[in-house]
């Protein structure tokens, strides 16, 4: 079986809280976080560390080290015969866990099944976590084929971007709750999570609102997820929650025009980001009344 995240201790199983750098990178200035500092600086990784972020989500190792961070990364699996060398790199390197998009999305049910057995057989052979992430233009781009996958091949393991689903499927046109519980074999087996959110048409917007429809149907997509984990996690086991908000450079921050002409970046990504970790928490905290509920 694929392991989880562990730091080798007797605590609790706990939620901890991850950066993507790609939410701090390309910040416009009017940004609420400190621009001046470099995105591999050292003073920008201990000014993360200070308010309260505990890993990087592909940070540099060497200034992770220094600011007492821990690091994530991953990759790409475009061939079964390559996924034994890139998680024995990934561990060599330090890494907690790695985090992949896996295919085209043109694969065969088969072979499908083949990167699964790849997957499944590095993670246990090097003890590594590996979470195939829920991608479009990957072979997790569609919902029916990965759920279907997961059935089969009960020991993969996810990393959940739920915003490639939510908007790649317009999830809230039909039953959405229905649409969730389909997406149970894949919800209870995710332990990283790449957060963000979005909405029918763009994959990530501004969270102003949190009794929004969209943040209700998020918390429950995390909640889920945290559920999950929580039913099978060991003492020393965690759950990596990074937020993933990107830049309006690679089109993920929407822009706008205001009335002088100027192009702004909607919201604050960083403000954002400690709003992401609240709903995070809140969804941790929910998770784990459900488990003891079940419990009794």
């Amino acid at each position: 079986m694929i392991p989880n995240c562990n730091d080798g201790s007797s605590h609790p199983p706990r939620l901890r809280f991850d950066l993507n750098v790609g939410s701090i990178s390309d910040l416009p200035a009017t940004s609420s976080f400190p621009v001046f500092l470099s995105q591999d600086d050292l003073s920008c990784y201990q000014f993360l560390r200070a308010n309260g972020i505990e890993g990087l989500n592909w940070g540099n190792p060497e200034i992770c080290r220094q600011a007492d961070l821990f690091w994530t990364g991953g990759g790409r699996f475009d061939s079964t015969a390559e996924v034994d060398e890139k998680v024995v790199e990934l561990k060599k390197a330090g890494y907690g866990c790695g985090i992949f998009h896996v295919g085209t999305g043109f694969e065969s049910d088969s072979e499908m099944d083949d990167y699964a057995k790849a997957i499944v057989t590095a993670a246990e052979k090097h003890q590594f976590p590996i979470f195939v992430e829920t991608h479009r233009a990957t072979m997790t781009q569609d919902i029916y084929r990965t759920v279907k996958w997961a059935e089969r091949n009960s020991e993969i393991r996810f990393n959940g971007d739920f915003s490639h689903y939510y908007t790649g499927h317009e999830m809230i046109y039909g039953d959405f709750e229905k649409k969730l519980d389909f997406l149970a074999p894949v919800l209870e087996r995710v332990r990283f999570i790449h957060g963000r959110i979005g909405n029918s048409c763009c994959m990530q917007i501004e969270v102003n609102d949190l009794d929004a429809t969209n943040v209700k149907h998020f918390r429950e997509f995390w909640t889920r997820s945290f559920v999950g984990f929580l039913k099978t996690a060991r003492p020393g086991d965690y759950f990596c929650f990074a937020p993933e908000l990107l830049a309006s450079s690679i089109n993920y921050a929407r822009t706008f025009q205001d009335a002088e002409g100027i192009v702004h970046e909607e919201g604050d990504r960083w403000q954002q980001t400690l709003l992401y970790w609240q709903i995070a928490s809140e969804c941790w905290a929910e998770a784990e009344r459900r488990c003891i509920g079940k419990k009794r």
